[in-house]
């Protein structure tokens, strides 16, 4: 599982947020391994400068070979409740369109 992380100018992308964030991917998707070819994760502070609230957005890109990718988004206060909720749908997501899968 190939693993990118991006951030908006906005968003410092330094190698501890790249290793949490790539570690935190394997950990959570580790039973999906073999399924899984590449995650792109989009990190973005939507008010730049100015404090907000839910202003931090995650998009999460996961690819399955021979299938569109799926993309979920989720906004928070922080980058880490962002990046947390993202997960979460992501992995309903994926388990579904597995589930459906297996179906066919």
């Amino acid at each position: 599982m190939q693993i990118q992380i991006n951030t908006d100018k906005n968003i410092e992308g330094n190698e501890r947020l790249v290793a949490y964030y790539s570690a935190e991917i394997q950990e959570e998707l580790a039973y999906l391994d073999d399924k899984i070819t590449r995650v792109e994760v989009h990190f973005k502070d939507e008010n730049s400068d100015k404090s907000g609230k839910n202003d931090k957005k995650c998009s999460l890109e996961v690819r399955i070979a021979k299938k569109e990718p799926i993309v979920v988004t989720e906004h928070g206060d922080t980058v880490e409740k962002a990046f947390t909720g993202a997960m979460v749908k992501m992995k309903r997501v994926l388990n579904s369109t597995l589930e459906k899968m297996h179906q066919h």
